[in-house]
């Protein structure tokens, strides 16, 4: 049995289900396809916290309202915050970021990706969008114009453009041979969520260690104090933290932070995430674009993987959008290069900023340990430059899609 559709957008994550919702009154015949079963769970407040979260960006706020998908998350749990410590764990610079130094109330939301995708999917549940649940990918190849996918259970699907939102080891990315730049940071992220002694102060705190840096993120929940934490440590250090009790984890988790929210009570179970910065040497071929995780694996330092994949959806969303209304074929290469053009320096120039902090921040040698920490001193002390820092973070300059604009 072969499906046909004008698009299909491999997987429904928070990026594919956000490309999905922004073109929804495209007139296009879109199907989206997950290996998962595309259901949602009524949200229990008193449930555990997701290990994995995503600092929001005014700009991802901005896209996720107009796709009126805010309000459920809202009516989930979000944690809004307006402050952010970070300083030096090995010296004494130190940079403290407010919203109101740019008249605003939050620098963004700490949010479970779970609860992200659920009220997307839950969205699109409600929209005319074709979903298909349960479906992994065998096979990809050219037919004609189109392209030809065939499902592990035999099922095929025809569509001229397919977008490839499948994650970080994107299957799509792998069957049509896009070549990426990537390498190893030696490092692994431990996640996991902790209730401490002291109350956050909706403030987003993160210590450069000597291991690596080490990030508390408010959470919200009544009567308690809880923090996300990534702690990214060398492979070593994560295989020896990880095997820890929880008891003795917190005692390790506590002193590497310094005490700074008083005792860490006790943690939820642990993930240990390798890291890997990859690159998609293209975003676009003719018939297929690459968006998100499937195109770029970033840092997770300033959390802002996920801000990244929304900006790639919007953008692309308003490409074709602008593409049908000149009647231009969708699935033109020039047509999606007007995409990859928008985003791709924005996408490098961050991964960038966060390769060139990581090295500065793992840098032993003394004058390095002075250059970080006097660079941090200056910047603390520079309200213009502060204030630059948060416009960047909330999503206020540069080049953004319409969703995304104040």
């Amino acid at each position: 049995m072969e499906t046909r559709a004008d698009l299909l957008i491999v997987g429904a994550g928070m990026v594919g289900s956000a490309l999905a919702l922004a073109l929804r009154d495209s007139g296009l015949n879109i199907l989206v396809v997950d290996g998962s079963p595309l259901n949602v769970k009524p949200f229990d407040h008193a449930a555990p916290f997701e290990p994995r979260v995503s600092a929001l960006s005014a700009a991802s706020q901005r896209i996720l309202e107009r796709l009126n998908v805010w309000d459920g998350i809202v009516s989930r749990r979000l944690s809004p915050y307006s402050e952010m410590h970070v300083w030096d764990g090995s010296g004494t610079g130190k940079v403290h970021f407010s919203a109101s130094s740019v008249h605003a109330q939050v620098l963004g939301h700490i949010v479970e990706n779970r609860v992200v995708q659920d009220a997307l999917i839950e969205r699109l549940h409600e929209t005319d969008i074709s979903l298909m649940a349960n479906a992994r990918l065998e096979q990809m190849r050219h037919s004609g114009d189109d392209w030809l996918l065939t499902l592990s259970d035999g099922r095929t699907l025809r569509a001229p453009l397919v977008v490839a939102a499948d994650g970080a080891n994107s299957t799509v990315r792998h069957m049509t041979g896009t070549a990426t730049r990537e390498w190893d940071y030696m490092h692994h992220a431990i996640v996991t969520s902790v209730r401490t002694a002291q109350s956050h102060r909706k403030t987003a705190w993160q210590r450069f260690t000597d291991d690596g840096p080490l990030a508390f993120l408010p959470l919200e929940r009544e009567g308690e104090h809880w923090c996300s934490i990534v702690w990214s440590v060398t492979p070593a250090e994560s295989a020896r933290l990880m095997k820890l009790e929880d008891e003795a984890f917190c005692r390790e988790l506590e002193t590497a932070f310094e005490g700074c929210l008083g005792r860490v009570i006790c943690a939820d179970p642990r993930l240990c995430v390798p890291l890997r910065q990859r690159h998609a040497k293209r975003y676009v071929a003719d018939g297929l674009a690459l968006i998100g995780d499937a195109a770029h694996t970033i840092h997770p330092l300033a959390g802002q993987g996920v801000n990244l994949g929304f900006l790639d959806a919007a953008v692309l969303a308003e490409v074709l959008l602008g593409a049908i209304e000149r009647g231009e074929r969708i699935a033109d290469q020039k047509v999606l290069s007007r995409y990859e053009r928008r985003r791709m320096p924005h996408n490098l120039a961050l991964m960038a900023a966060m390769e060139g902090f990581e090295r500065l921040f793992q840098a032993d040698p003394l004058p390095m340990r002075w250059l970080r920490n006097t660079g941090l001193k200056v910047v603390d002390h520079s309200t213009a430059a502060k204030a630059m820092f948060v416009r960047q973070a909330l999503g206020l300059t540069g080049d953004l899609p319409a969703l995304a604009k104040p």
